[in-house]
C-alpha cells in the first residue's frame, strides 16, 4: 500500500474509530486492555510493539518504549530517535503491522475477534486529522479520504476470521525479514498460551 492507493469512504456507512473509549475504539492500536507477550516479554499494547519493531538494533530504546505506561507515550518516546529507524522500514512496516495485529488477535482472541466481527461487512476506517496513510482524513460532505492502511488490514483480518477456525490464529510465526528482533533476541513463535502464562504477571505490572 502507498499513497497511490488512496480511497474514499462514506462516513455514514463505516465502522470508524478515532477515540479509544468510543464505539470500535478497541480496534485502535492505541487502545489499552490488550496486553501482549513476545519472547516472554510483557508488552502493554499493539502500538508499543509496533513502535519497538522500528528499532531492532537498539534494544535499550525498545525497552524504553515497552515500559511506558500508555500507548501514546510509547509512541512519543520514539520521536527523538526516528533517525535510528531500520533502513527498510518503509518496505516492511505493512508486514510488521499485519504481524502485530495477528499477535493482538492470538493473545486476546475472545474480545478482539468479537469486536472485529461486530463490524459486520462495512468498511473499517481509522479517522485521523494528520495521517492519511494508516488512516483517512475527513474530506467534507461526509467523506473520509486516505489510504486507510490500518483499516484495510483489519478488514483483511476480519475476513480471515470468518473463513478459518479459531485454532488457525492461536500461533503467530515470526516474520521472515532481516533483523526481526526484540531486546537483542530474534523474535520467536508467538502463542496464545504465552499471554495466559503471564496473565497474573501482566495484571500486576500494568496495574498502574
Amino acid at each position: 500500500m502507498n499513497h497511490a492507493n488512496t480511497r474514499q469512504y462514506n462516513s455514514k456507512n463505516v465502522a470508524s474509530f478515532k477515540v479509544t473509549n468510543e464505539k470500535w475504539g478497541e480496534l485502535s492500536n492505541m487502545c489499552s486492555g490488550f496486553p501482549l507477550v513476545v519472547n516472554n516479554t510483557p508488552i502493554r499494547s499493539a502500538e508499543a510493539l509496533y513502535q519497538a519493531c522500528r528499532f531492532p538494533s537498539y534494544p535499550e530504546l525498545q525497552s524504553k518504549i515497552i515500559e511506558q505506561s500508555s500507548p501514546m507515550i510509547a509512541k512519543k518516546v520514539t520521536k527523538p530517535h526516528i533517525g535510528n529507524t531500520r533502513d527498510d522500514w518503509m518496505d516492511v512496516r505493512i508486514l510488521i503491522m499485519k504481524w502485530v495485529l495477528r499477535v493482538k488477535l492470538a493473545q486476546n482472541w475472545d474480545v478482539f475477534s468479537k469486536i472485529l466481527l461486530s463490524t459486520n461487512s462495512i468498511d473499517i476506517v481509522e479517522v485521523s486529522s494528520k495521517d492519511d496513510f494508516w488512516g483517512a482524513k475527513p474530506h467534507g460532505n461526509n467523506i473520509y479520504q486516505g489510504v486507510n492502511a490500518l483499516g484495510r488490514l483489519l478488514m483483511e483480518l476480519r475476513l480471515q476470521i470468518r473463513n478459518h477456525n479459531k485454532e488457525s490464529f492461536l500461533y503467530v510465526k515470526p516474520l521472515n525479514i532481516e533483523n526481526f528482533s526484540l531486546l537483542g533476541q530474534k523474535v520467536e513463535l508467538v502463542s496464545h498460551a504465552d499471554a495466559n502464562k503471564y496473565k497474573s504477571t501482566q495484571k500486576n505490572l500494568f496495574d498502574i
